[in-house]
C-alpha cells in the first residue's frame, strides 16, 4: 500500500509482541497516573484503556493538576459464563482496586473503572488467581466472544455456548507480554515461541467481533458484528452455522464515508472443522486486506464493501479450500431476555436479573456476594447487560428464592426500560459528546407516563443511547435510537425492527430533552391510532416515515 500508515500501525509493529515500554511506564514513571503515549495504544491489547474524569477536568486545570487517570480493564469471558468462586473473587477485586463498581458490558463481560497505575499488577494477578484474565479484550484483535445467553432456549446450548471458548482460543494472539508485564514480573518469554501465523507483528487494522445467534433469539444482535454465526438446528441436532460478515455499527459525525452496516450471510458451514477454519481465515482476509491508513475505515465492513461480498466470499473459498454450502432458513422471534425464574430442558432453574445499563448496583451486588457464597449457580453475563443466574438445581431454588426476597430484587420495571441498553459515555469515556448510561434511566422516567397515555406499557419498545456515534449501545438497531452530538443533543433514529434485522434511519437530528418528549408522545398517539394489527413500533416507524 503506497499511502501512509496510521501511526498505530508503527506501534504495533514496533512493540516488540506488545510490550512497548509498558514496565517502564507502570514501575518508573511516578510523576503521572497515564502511561506513556504508544503504550496507552499497547496497554488496550490486554483488556484495559486509559480513561479520566472528565468532570473534574477542569477544576484540575485550574490547581495546575494533571488530569485524573485511571484505568479501565476489561475481562476476556467467551461465552460470559463464570462460577461462584470467579464472581467472589471479581466481588473482591472490585471492593479492593478501583471503584467498587461492577460494569456489565454489551459483549458479555464485566469490566472495572478507576483502577489506579499502580493497582494494575495486582488486580491482573488477583484475577490471574481466580483464572480470569484481560488479554485481547481490546486492541485490534478478536474481542470477546458472544453467544446467545439463555441455556432454556435450546437443549443443544451447551454445545454451541462452547464454540465460544474454542472460537477466543483460536484466535488468541501468541505473545506472552501479558503474563510478562503483569502477571510474571521479570520472567522473559522465547521470543520464538510467539511467532504470530495469523496476526504477525501487525495485527489486525481494528478491533475484530464475533457472536454465535441461537434462534429463535438474537440477543447477541448477531448481524452489527465482523462476524455472526448463526446456528441451525434441527430435531436436536447441530447441522452447522450460518456465516454472515461485515456488520458493524460505528459511525462518524459529519464523515459521509462512515456507516453502520449490518452482517451479510455467506454461506453455511455444516462441521466444527470447516466452521473454524472460516473463521480463522475471514480473520487473515481483513489483516491482508482492510484499511490500514485510515482506522475510520479500517473495520471489515469496509473491507465487505470494497472486495464486494460476492468478492469477498470468493477470496475466504480460496483460501480455506472449499465452498461454503447455501444458506439455511432460520427466524428470530426474540432479542430481549427472559427476566424471571425459567426451565431448560434438563430441569435446572435460571434467574434473569434486571440490571440496568450493566450497572451493578449496590443492593445487587451484594445480593449476589452472599448468593455466590452458597456455591450453587453460575453467573451467565447477556448481551443485553444483564445477568443470568444460572443452572440452580430444584432442591436449591428456595435458597436463591429466599436471597432474592431478602433483597427486594424483582423490581416492577416497564417493558421500556427492560428493553433499554446504554453505554458507559460520561465521565470517563474520552469520545463522548453526551450522557447515555447516566442520563437515559432518568429519559425512561420521563417516557414511561406517556406510554401509560397510551396503553402501551406493556409494549417492549427498544430504546438505546450512545454519547457518540461509535455504537457501543448498538443504537442503530433499536427502535428508538438516540446517538449523542453534543451536550444535552442527540441524532433522534427512528425504524429499526424489534429483532435487530433492519437498521434505523436518522428521524430529527440534535433533539434536545423536550423535543425528544414532545416527539415520543405524537409518535406513540400515531402509531396507536394508526399501526396494523400486530404491528411493532419499529416496523411502524418504518413504513410510515421511510418506505
Amino acid at each position: 500500500m503506497s499511502e501512509k500508515l496510521s501511526p498505530i500501525e508503527a506501534i504495533k509493529t514496533q512493540s516488540d509482541g506488545l510490550r512497548g515500554t509498558l514496565k517502564e511506564s507502570i514501575d518508573l514513571d511516578n510523576h503521572t497516573g497515564n502511561v506513556r503515549p504508544d503504550d496507552e495504544t499497547l496497554v488496550k491489547f490486554h483488556g484495559m484503556y486509559v480513561q479520566d474524569d472528565r468532570d473534574r477536568r477542569v477544576e484540575r486545570a485550574e490547581k495546575k493538576l494533571d488530569k485524573l487517570y485511571s484505568f479501565m480493564i476489561r475481562l476476556r469471558i467467551p461465552g460470559g459464563v463464570i462460577n461462584a468462586d470467579q464472581w467472589l473473587a471479581t466481588h473482591d477485586i472490585s471492593e479492593e482496586y478501583g471503584t467498587g463498581t461492577l460494569k456489565i458490558t454489551t459483549r458479555q463481560t464485566v469490566q472495572l473503572h478507576g483502577l489506579l497505575k499502580h493497582q494494575l499488577r495486582p488486580t491482573i494477578q488477583a484475577f490471574n488467581t481466580a483464572k480470569l484474565d484481560s488479554i485481547a479484550a481490546c486492541g485490534d484483535v478478536n474481542r470477546n466472544v458472544i453467544v446467545s445467553s439463555h441455556p432454556q432456549i435450546s437443549p443443544l446450548h451447551q454445545e454451541i455456548y462452547q464454540y465460544a471458548d474454542k472460537i477466543s482460543t483460536l484466535l488468541l494472539p501468541k505473545t506472552q507480554s501479558y503474563y510478562e508485564v503483569f502477571v510474571d514480573g521479570e520472567k522473559i518469554y522465547e521470543r520464538s515461541s510467539e511467532a504470530d501465523p495469523l496476526y504477525q507483528d501487525r495485527y489486525l487494522p481494528r478491533k475484530f467481533k464475533i457472536a454465535i445467534a441461537i434462534p429463535p433469539s438474537n440477543d447477541v444482535d448477531v448481524f452489527t458484528n465482523d462476524i455472526g454465526l448463526i446456528a441451525i438446528v434441527e430435531n436436536n441436532q447441530l447441522k452447522g452455522f450460518n456465516i454472515a460478515v461485515g456488520g458493524g455499527l460505528a459511525t462518524t459525525h459529519g464523515n459521509p464515508n462512515t456507516y453502520a452496516r449490518l452482517g451479510s450471510i455467506i454461506g453455511f458451514t455444516d462441521s466444527e472443522e470447516k466452521t473454524l477454519k472460516a473463521v480463522y481465515e475471514i480473520l487473515t482476509i481483513q489483516r491482508d486486506f482492510g484499511n490500514r491508513v485510515d482506522r475510520k475505515l479500517s473495520r471489515m465492513k469496509y473491507t465487505v464493501d470494497k472486495l464486494t461480498v460476492e468478492g469477498f466470499k470468493k477470496e475466504l473459498e480460496n483460501r480455506i479450500g472449499f465452498d461454503l454450502l447455501p444458506e439455511q432458513p432460520f427466524t428470530f422471534t426474540e432479542r430481549n431476555d427472559r427476566f424471571g425464574w425459567e426451565q431448560n430442558h434438563a430441569g435446572k432453574w435460571f434467574y434473569t436479573l434486571f440490571v440496568e445499563h450493566g450497572v451493578v448496583k449496590p443492593y445487587q451486588k451484594q445480593f449476589l456476594y452472599e448468593l455466590a457464597q452458597l456455591k450453587i449457580s453460575n453467573f451467565i453475563f447477556s448481551g443485553n447487560q444483564n445477568l443470568i443466574l444460572g443452572e440452580i438445581e430444584d432442591k436449591d431454588k428456595a435458597k436463591a428464592d429466599a436471597l432474592l426476597h431478602k433483597h427486594e430484587i424483582a423490581k416492577n420495571d416497564s417493558q421500556l426500560r427492560k428493553s433499554s441498553m446504554a453505554c458507559v459515555a460520561l465521565p470517563t469515556c474520552p469520545l463522548a459528546l453526551a450522557e447515555a448510561q447516566r442520563y437515559l434511566p432518568e429519559l425512561v422516567t420521563k417516557i414511561e407516563p406517556i406510554l401509560e397515555k397510551y396503553s402501551l406499557q406493556d409494549d417492549a419498545i427498544s430504546i438505546r443511547m450512545t454519547g457518540c456515534p461509535n455504537g457501543c449501545g448498538r443504537p442503530y438497531v433499536a427502535e428508538l435510537g438516540f446517538i449523542g452530538t453534543g451536550p444535552g443533543q442527540y441524532n433522534f433514529m427512528l425504524g429499526g425492527d424489534r429483532f435487530g434485522e433492519r437498521l434505523n434511519k436518522l428521524y430529527k437530528e440534535k433533539q434536545t430533552e423536550s423535543q425528544i418528549l414532545s416527539e415520543v408522545d405524537t409518535l406513540l398517539e400515531q402509531y396507536t391510532k394508526e399501526r396494523a394489527e400486530n404491528e411493532t413500533f419499529g416496523d411502524f416507524s418504518f413504513r410510515k416515515f421511510f418506505n
